[in-house]
Formats: structure tokens, sequence, C-alpha cells
């Protein structure tokens, strides 16, 4: 699972300033404005839009927007004060992970009708190699059902899209199955993608990658945008990045192959996606034609590095999501050059939110209770007790809380319920500090999940009919004891709630206080543009956002 493959390159990796990667992404946008410029020309009104462009934020946490908005200036700002924003929008399944947030965005279905339930079972497979890069090949052969591209493509074969992201699963969830301009990062400093999608890169792909903006970040420094007075955030919390370069300013290697491998966990490789996003959208023409509706999906990752590394309660996370600000700010300029502003939605949201280390008592989250909890000693006595029982003991397999029965016939075979094992293995790790909860995934199907939003969301994760029998709730905060970083994934509130935004052609503005879920987003897209769901969705169509 993510917490624990979150790389040490990763938290050790350190951030560059921000002259440089904002003078790279302007002129990219502008050669991008230059040329696109004879087939840009717009319609002089409004009229059916022509983009949607669906920004899903690594690990962004719904109150950042009230917690920084007196120095937001820029995209964040704009996207904020001119769109539809609902302060309650949840990931309303149990594991809120970067691979379940991202395949419920443009789906509009939870992870137990996606079919992606965790990170450790999501885009990876040796059977889908990548091109010109060396890390584990990619795919969505897990991914079950449709998305609104499909949705579009139904209605109009023309329909485009470009999805990009940092992370594979980024950029491969939120589109599903189909094939196409799909590519993320990879480490030896060029975007990428896999034999899935083709056997070679574009050539405008190649031409970005000649570039090697990655590369002239090196020797850069990242320190604070404002004042040290404008930063609540203390910088001396030596708990953060594994106790190594936690104090402003960060320095980056002078070196351009560090910087290539490294720059995945700096703030601008955020600058260097949207980038990325722009130059693709000029080369394949997205939003160009009033004939059809053609899509972009940017998944930005740098504030879940940052989170990881430093936490969401750290001066580090503070500074990154003004950048953040200022760098949506600049590629919406850039966009709106290109397109006409008056064609284009937008949607926004998280995969999930975050939690601070629970070794740190927060001055921002009330964290005051979190611990790092251990069941250990249950799971050898599980164990035992499947041995004596003369079950297979790897019948069972334990997942961060989530247990699974892999062998269902070797209990058969013993003449054992697993069931009753399993009840009886929930009933002694609940007197476990920091638990709070296990419930049989088939006991869950009973409870009222109105009121209850654990037994509903984990009810969102799995089937009570699959292999899943029993998942444990760790109490708010608390983390598992082998995760050193800061991190998420639990059902709770400060996991869950990510912003849902509407922005653009459409849309009605507004703050909304009510309670609304990510996959509702998707329905809501498909209504504004008068496309068909090509199958049942978990999601509604938020009526409140429509003009």
């Amino acid at each position: 699972m993510l917490r624990r493959a979150f790389a040490v390159a990763g938290l050790l990796a350190v951030l560059v300033s921000p002259t440089a990667a904002q003078k790279a992404a302007q002129q990219a946008a502008q050669q991008a404005a230059q040329q696109a410029a004879p087939q840009a020309a717009a319609p002089k009104g409004a009229g059916r839009p022509t983009l949607v462009v669906f920004i899903t934020i690594d690990q962004m946490r719904a109150d950042y927007f009230e917690r920084f908005k007196t120095q937001l200036t820029g995209g964040l700002k704009r996207l904020h004060d001119e769109g539809a924003f609902f302060t309650q929008g949840y990931q309303d399944h149990a594991i809120t992970e970067t691979a379940p947030g991202h395949a419920s965005t443009m789906s509009g279905r939870f992870p137990v009708h996606t079919g992606i339930m965790m990170n450790s079972q999501g885009v990876n497979t040796a059977t889908a190699p990548l091109i010109n890069a060396p890390e584990q090949g990619a795919s969505p052969f897990r991914f079950q059902g449709t998305t609104l591209t499909d949705w579009l493509r139904a209605t109009n074969a023309g329909t485009r899209f470009l999805s990009v992201s940092r992370k594979d699963r980024g950029a491969i969830l939120p589109i599903g199955r189909s094939k196409g301009d799909v590519y993320w990062w990879s480490g030896n400093g060029t975007f990428t993608t896999s034999t899935y999608y083709g056997d070679s890169l574009p050539t405008w792909v190649q031409a970005f990658n000649a570039r090697k903006m990655a590369q002239s970040y090196a020797g850069k420094t990242w320190d604070l945008l404002r004042p040290a007075s404008d930063y609540p955030e203390p910088d001396s919390v030596s708990i953060e990045s594994l106790g190594i370069d936690y104090v402003f300013p960060h320095e980056m290697l002078n070196d351009a192959n560090y910087a290539a491998k490294n720059i995945a966990g700096f703030p601008w490789m955020d600058d260097l996606t949207l980038a990325f996003a722009l130059d693709g959208l000029a080369k394949k023409e997205l939003g160009a034609s009033p004939n059809r509706t053609d899509v972009l999906a940017i998944s930005l990752s740098t504030t879940d590095a940052i989170g990881h590394r430093f936490g969401p309660d750290s001066r580090e996370l503070h500074d990154h999501i003004l950048r953040l600000d200022r760098a949506l700010g600049v590629f919406l300029d850039s966009l709106f050059t290109l397109r006409n502003e008056k064609n284009v939605i937008i949607a926004l949201t998280g995969d999930h939110g975050m939690s601070p280390f629970p070794m740190l008592r927060s001055t921002i989250y009330p964290n005051q209770e979190a611990k790092r909890v251990s069941v250990d000693q249950a799971l050898l006595a599980l164990r035992s007790r499947l041995a004596d029982a003369a079950v297979d003991t790897l019948a069972v397999q334990f997942d961060d809380g989530v247990i699974s029965v892999t062998k269902p016939d070797a209990f058969t075979k013993a003449g054992v319920n697993a069931d009753s094992v399993l009840r009886d293995f929930a009933r002694d790790i609940g007197r476990t500090q920091g638990v709070l909860r296990a419930d049989l995934v088939s006991a869950l199907a009973t409870a009222d999940t109105v009121k209850d939003s654990i037994a509903r969301r984990w009810l969102h994760m799995f089937s009570p009919s699959g292999p899943t029998r029993l998942v444990i709730t760790l109490t708010p905060y608390s983390y598992w004891y082998s995760v050193a970083y800061a991190t998420h994934g639990s059902p709770h509130d400060n996991d869950a709630n990510v912003p849902v935004l509407f922005w653009g052609a459409g849309v009605k503005p507004g703050v909304h206080p009510e309670f609304v879920r990510v996959v509702d987003m998707a329905p809501t897209l498909a209504t504004l543009l008068k496309v068909t769901p090509l199958e049942k969705l978990d999601g509604v169509t938020l009526r409140q956002v429509i003009r």
C-alpha cells in the first residue's frame, strides 16, 4: 500500500526556487500559444462546452482553502471565488489512497464497483512495460466499467482526451480503460506511457522531453515565498523529513541527473506537469473544435510528496499550497489564451485528505489522542490458532487493517468456519489501544449506513461476498506502527474530506455546506455536457451547481 511504498528518495528530496520553474512554465505556455494559434480560434460567444479540465490534487484537504485563503492570489483563489465550491466534499470510501481516489473521480463509482481498492492492487503490471523508462509497467487492467471520457466518445467518436500526472495511477485511472494519450513521469526525467497505449512516444512528447526541463532545476533553492512572519507553523520540527533537511531553505544538489530523478518530490513538479498538459492541449488541439467536447485530466502530485515528507501542518506544506495557487493561476491564464473560457468547464478535487504525524501533537489538527498501533501479537496468535486447526496459515492475508481469506478451501477442508475464527480475532484486537473497531464485512451489510459513516465507507470499498472478510479501523489520526512518515488512508473525515469544485460554462457559483461525494462529480459533468452515462452510477447530479 502507499503507506509502505512511499520512497525514501522522495522523503529526502529537496526543492527549488520559484523563479526558474515559473519562468519555464511561462515559456512553455507561450510556446504552446504560438504553436496553437492557427487552430485556437474559439467561438466569439458561449456555446456548447468544448473542453472539460478535470484537476485532481493529490492529498488536497478541503480545509486548505479556508486555512490559506488570505494568502491565495492565483488559480485556487479564482476557482474558489468564481466557482461552485463544496466545503463538505468526501471521498466516501474507507481506504483513502491515490489509486481508489483517482478511479472514482471521473467514473462516478465507488471502489467496490471500479475494482480499484488500494494502491497495492492498482495499475502496475509486467504485461504493459513502459516506453523508454525503467519503472514497472502499468495499465488499467484492474479497472472496471466506464468514465466520463467513454460517455463523451459514445456521443461523439471524435472526442479527444489527454491525461497527465507525475504518478502512473494518477494519469491512468481517471480515464479508465480507454486507449489514447495517457502519460506520467519517469525517474529518468521524461514523461512516458506504457505499451497498453502505444508502441512509441508521439513526436510532441519526445520534443518536450528533449527540453530537459527537470535537469534545469539542479542547484536551485526552495525558500519561503513570503516573509517568515506570514507562516505560523514552526520550522524546527525534527520529526519531519526523517530528521534530515527539515528547516528552510532546502537546497537542490547541483547535479542534473539528480534533479531529473528527484524532481518528483519537489514542489515544481506541478509546474512541469502543467507545462506538459498545456503543450499537449495545443498539439492535440483539445477544445479547439465547436463540434466536440474534449477532456484534459491533470493530476498534480507534489502536495502528496511534501505532505508525506513534512506533514499537513508544516511550514513546507503551507508554502507549497501558495506556490500551487500561483502555478494554477499561470496555467489558467495560459489556457485562456488558447481557448475561450466561456466554453470551458473545470472540475477540481482531491484523491484523499491527510493526517499529521501521530507522534507529533499538532497545533492545527486535533490529533492529541493519536497513536501508532501494532496488532502483530494478535496476528501471531491468529496464525497459531489456524495451525492448530490444520488450516493453512497463508489462507489469511493481512494488509494494514484489511484481512482477506485468499484460500477458502483451506477452511472448508479443515471443517473450520472462517468468519468464526476472524470474529474471535476481532474481539482480541478490539482491546488494543488505538483500535476503534474491527468489523466482519458481512456484518457491516446490516449497519445503518446513514448514521455509521465508517460502515458505509467500508461497504463502498468491499463487497460482503468478496475475499475481504474483516476490516480494522484505527482511532482518528492514528497510524499503523510500521509507518514512519505522515500519511493518510483511514475512513475518518480527516483523510476523506476533499474539495469538490466546479467552475465555468453552465456552473452556478456559490459556496455550499452540504455533504457531497467525489462520485457525484462525473454525473454532474455529464448533466452539464448533456451526455448519458453508460452504466449505473453511485453518484448523483448536484443540481444546485447547474444554472
